[in-house]
């Protein structure tokens, strides 16, 4: 039984026939690089386009022109798929959304608002569009908005995520049974067992952003790079959920923010400490006490900074060595 198992799965991820999400974005692999601000410029996007999973450049840390310059730099270093994740709550998106209609973009990942936004618009001009979601009640909103692929991200997740609490695990199964477009599991997946694990539960691909956060290529500041591959299991936090849930670093902005809660549920206090750029001073700059830093759980399994072809390497070795033991 365990063979066949395991047989199935891999045929799931590696025929185009069986795999929606390779054949609906053409890809190698049913690897999605997450557009995580400060990190999803051009190289890392490019990167992961190129060894065979999709690239997504993160539009809600830049500015439009700047966003324009990484598509184009982008086009220029792979002639494979790739997309733009977009953040719904982030200000100037009406022309953010004119800048992807104006270079082209094939693929858009919308995240943080309504999936009936934008979805119509986008699809009209021939785009793919998936939409992240925390919990089975908006997945199912997503399909009735629809749109071609639903991300389905537990609280595991670093940075946004939803106040539910629900991890992948148990997300990821109730999901299956209440949608029937194409199923991307994200939230604490780093290792090729995990998403083997995560497409027995039902996902036909998977979102990975903190072992993306951690590569050569991703843009974020070498200080931060380095600190996600020093913590440990429970180093992070989710918090904030007054204003936006955000998962996060224990470190010393958190624990600023921490005490206000001492002194009550204040939201403009805490409004008020969290300031501006706060996650451009942590992750871009590189200050890992003052600034925001947001990660998965599951950082605590990720040891090295890796070139993205070596992160490809290592995710495939490591799923086709899993194996489901009969009981």
């Amino acid at each position: 039984m365990s063979n066949f198992i395991h047989f199935g799965i891999a045929e799931k991820m590696y025929s185009e026939n069986q795999n929606k999400i390779t054949k609906l974005f053409d890809l190698k692999y049913p690897i999605i690089q997450g557009g995580m601000i400060w990190h999803s410029g051009w190289r890392l996007a490019s990167a992961v386009s190129n060894n065979g999973g999709l690239g997504l450049i993160g539009s809600a840390s830049m500015y439009p022109d700047i966003l324009r310059e990484n598509i184009r730099k982008c086009k220029a270093a792979t002639d494979k798929p790739f997309g733009v994740n977009i953040a719904l709550l982030y200000p100037n998106l009406e022309e953010i959304i004119q800048i992807i209609l104006e270079e082209k973009v094939k693929i858009v990942f919308t995240s943080a608002g309504s999936p009936k936004a934008y979805t119509e618009t986008l699809q009209k001009e021939g785009i793919k569009v998936a939409h992240v979601v925390s919990s089975t009640k908006f997945a199912i909103k997503c399909e009735e908005a629809g749109v071609d692929a639903i991300v389905a991200e537990g609280f595991e997740a670093g940075g946004h995520n939803g106040r539910d609490e629900t991890t992948t695990f148990c997300l990821i199964p109730n999901v299956k049974n209440h949608i029937s477009k194409p199923l991307i599991a994200a939230g604490g997946i780093a290792l090729g067992s995990q998403m083997k694990a995560a497409m027995i539960l039902g996902a036909d691909g998977v979102q990975i952003g903190s072992r993306f956060a951690a590569t050569v290529e991703a843009s974020a500041h070498n200080n931060w790079k380095n600190k996600i591959v020093d913590l440990n299991e429970g180093d992070t936090h989710l918090t904030l959920k007054e204003l936006a849930p955000v998962r996060m670093v224990k470190n010393k902005f958190f624990h600023d923010l921490e005490n206000l809660y001492e002194t009550g549920r204040n939201a403009e206090a805490l409004k008020e400490t969290l300031g501006r750029a706060r996650a451009k001073k942590g992750m871009f700059e590189g200050d890992l006490e003052e600034g925001e830093l947001e990660i998965g759980q599951v950082s605590a399994l990720i040891h090295e900074i890796l070139p993205v072809e070596k992160v490809f390497e290592n995710l495939l070795r490591e799923f086709r060595a899993s194996s489901v033991v009969d009981l």
